[in-house]
């Protein structure tokens, strides 16, 4: 089979049109070749005759990397060559771990030619099939990045921003000039699927229930902390598995989100320093530094900073009794402002034991912060039917956290044959947190004027210690059936052992001490054990591709209050997965997947105890709380067109036992807010996406999705269904002024939505950002306005039986904000043979030896 290469690559930014040309040119006629070639040597080249010995035809083989990443790269054109009159004989595409296979090849000499677009041609000469081997193995073949030199000015491939694989989208970071200088979800407020509100909340597909993942291992921190405490110059792509495989966890019903590092596989030194400031005092450096020769590769990262999320809103909530004959009312304005930061190192090493083994070591720790404030007025109001009262006070909240943590992971890798198809992985990893909350808050009576009082409505201090450890280890075993297929399978134990001491105080006027409360102290011990067994099978059978798997997990828990009353939980799930894809055409494809998945509650959420939130509400949390189960479909269709492509997505999600807060009204006018499994809910609808290079200066970036959302629950004794048609969209436009000059403009828009005792409001986000680059594009410069409109809001209500509230809140707009990065060195190595990462882009073969 021939094909051409297509929206999988990185695309070739081109010096002029003519160049355009010749490329489309080239690649048609290697399509037309390919068939020809096919069609016309199916019975000479294909078909052995019975006068032919076995060995008189050969099979190539080999496996192609990206020579910058050192990833296998997928769907790359290999075409073989007969020497003696250049005449194409057979060619293939690379398979998704990168390998290709072209058999029944006759005796004589050849060279090949490894194509993709946006790279180099890399070409292997002196290729001899002599009849003593029925197997010639080309080894690991590279291709470097493109470019090339005019008048002075070097023009270098970008890469694209989303390649489509058999099981995910794999988003490039360096496009996003947008997230220079930011963190992870910088990145994720432009890409496909994902949703980040004003306050920086991340939802996949409108589930905030994800696994986040750094390098396909797990993090030192929560799912949220880490996508803020990341650098995004230390990301070189995010792949989004919204259907992942029976190999990975099945937590979180919205998918996985796995930020892909950068590790250069050049031999040298190399690093990238960055410095950031914005006009809301925000402020972060990060540096990391590599070097690798053959032996060893080294890793030193550091990132400190603290990044700050102001914002202004109001709050307002009616109660009322059964009877309605008395309504109490709350109205809240004010500001609030947040901070996330701390410091971090981080140190790694893989070291190459031999040319089949790895082993690798990789340690980080540090603090992180997250701090806040508030200050505002609120307005306390009870009206009968009889009289009317009310009174002012002024809030004052300061909250500081301080979270130590630590992580440790070592990993071993052996490949049993060169192409990296037949491996063991193992890994162990350890992470440790240490944590401690305070909180203050205060309520001083004032006038309706303003003029302050002495009496306090209000004053209490909470503090909150929180100690976990995490232990997981794992290992995978994978290995090569027949030409195409491969067998994975492995086992995997995960365990979880955390204690959460949490303090509460009210102040005494009288001894002007801080006295404990009993009421709302209280003390957990939380013990989760999770043993996983797992095996995929995945294969090819000419354009179509499968992957089928089942995963089986024992779950143990078992959580302890300070009183000693204990609740246990003792189940085992199977978690099956399908993926399918089928290439129609050289440029269009259609892929389907299924996989079942579990959102667990947290700790917290099964904490019976009652929490103070303020004097009109407390949190509750739930022992009897059961997972969320979905069953998660989709289907997709893609399209390319050159380097453009368009993809349509349809997608429907069913979840039972839907984890949910719940709100009521207790007789004394309290509120509490209790988690809950609330029914079931269904998401059905589609997603359309497009990346258009519209001409060599601009390139346009869209996606919108349009689901429908449907709600059945019976929390409370009531039923209630629930649905809404959700709107989500984004447009990335990408302005080339030269190549050391851009402008970046992102529109993001998320639509109405509802829950089951509320809706959402539409809120619009837009940013603008311009870099340019000096001194060979070691330096650059970028310059952004957040929110450059002032649109962006948080805005909706909530209801039940006895209460109504509304809800308002928006971020400090048109943060500027200053990002300079410092390349250093992009040493490359001018050594080293076949399989090993060199500038040149043809070997000698050598005659098969």
């Amino acid at each position: 089979m021939c094909s051409t290469t297509g929206v999988h690559g990185d695309y070739l930014f081109l010096s002029s049109n003519r160049t355009m040309f010749k490329k489309i040119l080239i690649l048609c006629l290697l399509t037309a070749g390919c068939a020809f070639a096919t069609t016309k040597t199916a019975n000479a080249e294909t078909n052995p005759t019975t006068e032919e010995a076995p060995r008189q035809r050969a099979t190539f083989t080999g496996t192609v990397y990206d020579r910058e990443t050192n990833a296998p790269m997928p769907y790359v054109n290999v075409a073989i060559y007969r020497t003696s009159d250049n005449s194409l004989v057979n060619g293939n595409i690379t398979g998704e771990d990168g390998t290709f296979s072209i058999a029944n090849i006759r005796k004589g000499n050849y060279y090949v030619k490894v194509n993709f677009i946006g790279f180099q041609e890399f070409r292997v000469n002196n290729i001899e099939v002599d009849g003593t081997k029925d197997k010639i193995d080309l080894g690991k073949v590279t291709l470097a990045v493109e470019s090339h030199q005019i008048e002075g000015v070097q023009v270098v491939a970008d890469k694209q921003r989303v390649r489509y694989q058999v099981d995910k989208k794999v988003v490039s970071v360096s496009q996003d000039i947008n997230a220079v200088g930011g963190t992870a979800v910088d990145v994720l407020e432009n890409t496909p699927s994902v949703q980040v509100d004003v306050e920086g909340n991340v939802t996949v597909r409108g589930s905030g229930s994800f696994t986040v993942l750094i390098g396909g291992r797990p993090t030192a921190l929560d799912a949220s902390d880490a996508l803020q405490q990341i650098p995004a110059s230390a990301l070189e792509n995010i792949e989004i598995i919204t259907n992942p495989s029976a190999k990975y966890d099945p937590d979180g019903t919205g998918g996985i989100l796995n930020l892909v590092t950068k590790k250069d596989a050049l031999n040298g030194f190399d690093g990238i320093v960055n410095v950031m400031g914005a006009t809301n005092e925000s402020k972060r450096l990060d540096f990391t530094l590599n070097h690798r020769n053959s032996k060893r590769m080294f890793t030193l990262g550091m990132d400190l900073g603290d990044r700050w999320f102001n914002g202004n809103g109001n709050t307002s909530r009616e109660t009322w009794n059964d009877a309605r004959d008395t309504i109490q009312y709350q109205i809240t304005d004010g500001d609030r402002d947040r901070s996330r930061g701390g410091y971090s190192m981080t140190l790694g090493t893989d070291l190459y034991l031999s040319p089949n083994t790895t082993l690798g070591f990789s340690a980080k720790g540090g603090i992180f912060n997250r701090d806040g404030s508030s200050y505002g007025t609120t307005y306390y109001a009870t009206r009968t039917l009889t009289d009317s009262t009310g009174y002012w006070t002024t809030e004052n909240e300061d909250s500081k956290s301080k979270n130590l943590y630590g992580a440790f992971t070592a990993s071993i890798l052996t490949n049993f044959n060169k192409e990296a198809t037949h491996k063991l992985e193992g890994s162990i990893f350890y992470r440790y947190r240490d944590g401690d909350d305070e909180e203050f808050q205060s309520e001083q009576y004032r006038t309706e004027d303003g003029t302050m009082l002495d009496d306090y409505a209000l004053q209490i201090r909470t503090t909150e210690g929180e100690v976990s450890q995490d232990v997981r280890a794992k290992l995978d075993y994978t290995r090569p059936v027949g030409e195409k297929g491969k067998l994975e399978a492995g086992l995997q134990t995960r365990m979880r052992f955390e204690t959460e001491d949490y303090g509460f105080e009210d102040y005494d006027t009288e001894t002007n001490s801080w006295i404990d409360n009993p009421n709302f102290s209280n003390k957990m011990d939380f013990n989760r054990q999770i043993h996983s067994l797992y095996t995929t099978y995945s294969n090819e059978i000419g354009r179509f591709q499968y992957m089928a798997g089942i995963r089986g997990e024992y779950t143990y828990r078992m959580i302890k209050d300070a009183d000693s009353n204990e609740s246990k939980v003792n189940r085992f799930d199977w978690f099956p997965s399908a993926h399918l894809s089928f290439n129609i055409t050289d440029n269009t494809q259609l892929m389907g997947s299924y996989s079942r998945r579990i959102a667990r509650p947290r700790g917290w959420d099964l904490n019976p105890f009652e929490s103070f939130r303020n004097q009109t509400t407390i949190r509750k949390g739930n022992p009897d709380l059961l997972p969320e189960y979905t069953n998660s479909f989709d289907v997709s269709l893609m399209q390319k067109f050159g380097t453009s492509f368009i993809s349509i997505e349809a997608f429907y999600r069913l979840t039972d036992d839907v984890i949910t807060r719940y709100n009521t009204i207790r007789p004394d006018g309290i509120m509490v807010q209790q988690t809950v499994n609330a029914g079931n809910d269904k998401s059905l609808g589609g997603e359309l996406m497009a990346n258009i290079d519209a001409t060599k200066w601009l390139t346009v970036n869209g996606s919108v999705s349009i689901y429908q959302y449907m709600l059945s629950t019976s929390v409370g004794g009531t039923m209630v269904d629930r649905s809404s048609t959700n709107v989500d969209g984004r447009l990335n436009m990408t302005f080339k002024f030269s190549q050391n000059s851009r402008l970046q403009l992102v529109g993001m828009y998320r639509g109405p939505s509802v829950s089951a005792q509320g809706d959402r409001k539409q809120s619009i986000f837009t940013n603008v950002s311009y870099k340019h680059e000096f001194f060979d594009r070691k330096l650059s410069a970028t310059l952004s306005v957040r929110d450059a409109l002032a649109t962006a809001r948080w805005e909706g209500t909530s209801s039940g039986d006895n209460f109504y509230e509304t809800f308002d809140f928006g971020p400090q707009p048109q943060v500027v904000q200053l990002t300079l990065s410092y390349k250093l060195n992009n040493f490359k190595s001018k050594e080293g043979g076949m399989g090993e990462d060199n500038d040149s882009n043809e070997m000698d073969f050598g005659g098969g030896e």
